[in-house]
């Protein structure tokens, strides 16, 4: 078989010319019909340099062997079968995209839907009175103190040495025990400082004798001298001897006294009425006068003390406080600063200031009576610098904070609220009204958020500069679930005794945790201790109404 080579000026083919070409025959596939090739004329009839030759123009080719075909028998469909298909795959990709729309505006309107339905419900929530707890608007005066972390120390404390040395042979005291001043305490062993007593006893009686001796020779030398027998020398050397008799007389009795002296000390007394701790020696030891160690400690703590500190800025108020002589009271609280310990007086200030600290030393004086105060007791003070007279004042948990500022929630017990029942429209029949107690307990107030301006913030209350007046209830607790105009069930803040008694759980709780609530405790100043809504929140049911 020959092969030729065809130049044009756009393209350039390779072609196998066949010697014969039957269509029907098995072994000329692959063959190239003769009318294949294209003539120079042919081609440069061709639209543009770029243009595709046509390779069979008058469609003499089987299927197999046409251009468009892959040369494969059975693959290549009919052109009326293309058609179809394109036409059938544009209405699926139509169905397509019309169901896609569909679904997104099938999803929008639902969601609308859930949307109104949750407003709704949200809307019925809102309007469902919310059970709070109201306390009232007082009228009454608040001390105005400052407040410091303080150390109770004792008045006295006395460490009891021996200043004789000897054998402990008594202890008459207990560890802990509160003692007497002059109490005895401790015996050491007296024996050897009696026989020194006794000593110097009879060293003075012998030189008494012996004075009284000279004494006598004195006086007869003296008129024999004025007689003339003896000298004058004589004379005077008899009444040299008998002066220095009364000395040595006055030097046994000196020597009498230091030993009572020191037979005194073999008793050990309590210096100062107190508490005695723990003892250093026991019964039998030998102790010493030198010895550094001693031997028990007295502490005073009737009177105690208390030292605190404050800023130096504060000093010029706690000065102005202490003119003319006028005491400032001094109250001590306990560790969670919940329970009034003791009340005292200020005593003095220390006379320089902390450069380390920047702080001042306090002393307060407490007479602790109760023995409520113990040395190194950690407490809280409070110094008292005035009081304010005809306060308004709310507890501060009923203070809230906007963007417009501080606020309250008050009730309106002018207008009160007719409810009916939940989850139906009708109003409860007759036969169902509780008692005139239970009805009051459950009646709806409305609620007004009103603006107030604070004056000063003291411990758990609050002194207010205007805003509300006095005898009007604020809400103290379950304000998260407040607006302004929102319906609430008020329970008071019971301040006056024990509570009603009923299955729910009380409002507050003590300051130990327990769920009893005793009778609310009161400062002295007036201050009433704000019991804990813990509790209370657990009265409330998910849709925050109160259990019965």
């Amino acid at each position: 078989m020959e092969t030729e080579s065809a130049s044009y000026p756009s393209t350039s083919f390779i072609v196998r010319k066949p010697e014969t070409y039957n269509p029907a025959s098995s072994n000329s596939t692959g063959m190239v019909p003769t009318h294949y090739m294209q003539s120079p004329s042919e081609s440069e009839a061709q639209t543009g340099l770029n243009a595709v030759p046509l390779l069979d123009p008058a469609h003499e080719l089987p299927a197999h062997a046409s251009p468009s075909s892959d040369g494969m028998p059975g693959n290549n469909p009919p052109a009326e079968h293309k058609a179809g298909g394109g036409w059938i795959r544009m209405v699926i990709v139509s169905l397509v995209i019309l169901g896609a729309i569909a679904f997104v505006v099938w999803r929008i309107r639902s969601n609308k839907t859930a949307e109104q339905q949750q407003a709704a419900k949200s809307a019925a929530q809102a309007d469902r009175p919310v059970p709070v707890t109201i306390d009232t608007v007082g009228l009454r005066s608040i001390p105005i103190y400052l407040t410091a972390l303080g150390t109770v120390t004792a008045y006295n404390t006395v460490t009891l040495k021996s200043r004789v040395d000897g054998q402990i042979t008594g202890i008459h005291f207990v560890e802990g025990q509160q003692v007497k001043q002059g109490q005895l305490l401790i015996q050491i062993d007296p024996a050897p400082y009696q026989a020194a007593l006794a000593q110097a006893q009879g060293n003075l009686s012998r030189d008494q004798a012996n004075a009284a001796l000279a004494k006598s020779q004195a006086n007869r030398y003296t008129a024999l001298y004025n007689a003339g027998v003896v000298s004058r020398e004589s004379e005077q050397t008899q009444q040299s001897t008998a002066g220095q008799s009364v000395g040595t007389i006055e030097g046994d009795q000196a020597a009498i006294q230091a030993a009572k002296v020191n037979l005194s000390y073999t008793r050990i007394t309590a210096p100062i009425s107190g508490i005695v701790g723990l003892r250093q020696v026991d019964l039998g030891n030998m102790v010493s006068a030198s010895s550094s160690t001693g031997l028990l400690v007295i502490t005073q703590v009737q009177p105690i003390s208390v030292i605190f500190t404050v800023p130096e800025d504060q000093l010029p108020q706690v000065f102005d406080g202490m003119k003319g002589g006028h005491r400032l009271v001094v109250e001590a609280w306990d560790r969670s600063n919940t329970e009034k310990i003791a009340t005292g007086t200020l005593l003095t200030v220390d006379n320089q200031i902390d450069t380390t600290t920047g702080t001042a030393k306090l002393k307060a004086v407490f007479a602790n009576d109760d023995n409520a105060l113990f040395p190194n007791q950690f407490v809280n003070t409070r110094l008292i610098l005035e009081t304010r007279n005809n306060a308004i004042v709310i507890p501060a948990a009923a203070l809230q904070t906007g963007t417009t500022g501080n606020f309250v929630y008050v009730v309106d017990k002018q207008h009160p609220v007719q409810q009916t029942p939940t989850g139906t429209g009708k109003t409860a029949p007759a036969a169902a009204a509780t008692p005139a107690s239970q009805h009051q307990q459950q009646q709806a107030y409305p609620v007004q958020a009103r603006p107030v301006k604070v004056d000063l913030t003291q411990g758990s209350q609050i002194i207010l500069d205007s805003g509300l007046r006095p005898g009007e209830a604020v809400v103290i607790d379950g304000q998260e679930k407040l607006r302004d105009g929102s319906k609430v069930l008020p329970h008071e803040n019971d301040t006056t005794g024990a509570r009603s008694k009923s299955s729910a759980k009380p409002l507050g709780s003590n300051p130990n945790g327990s769920s009893k609530t005793p009778p609310q405790k009161t400062h002295p100043n007036g201050a009433a201790q704000l019991p804990n809504s813990s509790t209370h929140k657990k009265q409330q049911n998910g849709n925050g109404a109160t259990q019965p």
